[in-house]
């Protein structure tokens, strides 16, 4: 009986049917958590077999709400994505939370596209992995982005040449004026700002992947240099991510849906569970 009994409970262990992965898909700066749909990228993962939880926002779920059975399930979330990181890391890791207690013992990938990937490795620094596994980042400014020191520039004129940017500007001007807290956040590491303490804390014993956008046919990311979209670049990290170089420019791509579930469902489980 026992020699029967073994094998089955192996291959339980073992199948893809019995056991669940988890994605959270958080987005970047100026995004939401429709990023994901409307770069094709959810659908993608829903071809391929990905069910999808629906998108987290404070105070309430939409979408389809699965239960606790193991499977493939994507979440996206929305974030505060103009208040400061710190802000944005506590609303992440409640929806971590939110979604690890739907889905209990089950590991959790945090997928960050810019931003969005400091914030998922902020949040993780700052409060431990607790259920996530897997940390990968799309194009994000781990080492920061020139971009953010110049709109730091732009915002703090004042007097009569900022109401001509009011005028100019608009809406998109306002915007970038609320942001001040995330710009700085997002600026080369040096004492006293942000990036640079996050840079020189341990970091958990959790896989880390970095999905870097290298120039090509399709165009250059000119928002984040390439140098810093790399993990192994922030030195308590060096060595440890995984670095998988993408053509095209920083924004989501449909191709980014493949990719993900490449690297989730190609890895070993018995490295993600640690």
């Amino acid at each position: 009986m026992y020699q029967k009994l073994l094998p089955a409970l192996l291959w339980l262990w073992l199948s893809p049917s019995a056991y669940g992965d988890v994605m959270i898909l958080a987005h970047g700066y100026l995004g939401d958590g429709d990023s994901w749909k409307s770069s094709g990228i959810t659908r993608v993962l829903e071809k391929q077999g990905w069910e999808n939880g629906g998108r987290l926002v404070p105070g309430a779920q939409t979408g389809n709400a699965p239960g606790s059975a193991p499977g493939h399930v994507i979440y996206t979330v929305d974030l505060p994505s103009t208040a400061p990181l710190t802000y944005q890391a506590d609303v992440l890791w409640a929806r971590v939370n939110q979604v690890s207690d739907r889905h209990p013992g089950e590991p959790v990938i945090l997928v960050g596209h810019s931003a969005g990937g400091v914030v998922a490795r902020l949040a993780i620094v700052r409060f431990g992995p607790g259920p996530v596994s897997t940390l990968i980042s799309i194009a994000s400014p781990h080492l920061g982005t020139p971009r953010a020191l110049q709109g730091l520039d732009v915002i703090q004129d004042s007097g009569p040449f900022e109401i001509v940017k009011q005028l100019v500007g608009g809406r998109d001007y306002r915007r970038v004026k609320q942001s001040g807290g995330t710009l700085w956040d997002l600026a080369p590491p040096r004492p006293g700002n942000l990036l640079y303490w996050l840079n020189g804390r341990e970091h958990p014993e959790i896989r880390y992947v970095s999905v870097i956008r290298l120039p090509g046919p399709d165009g250059e990311d000119e928002v984040v240099p390439a140098y810093s979209q790399d993990l192994n670049q922030v030195p308590v990290l060096r060595g440890r991510a995984e670095v998988v170089p993408t053509p095209g420019d920083h924004a989501l791509d449909a191709r980014d849906g493949m990719l993900l579930h490449r690297l989730v469902t190609n890895h070993p489980r018995s490295a993600e569970q640690g």
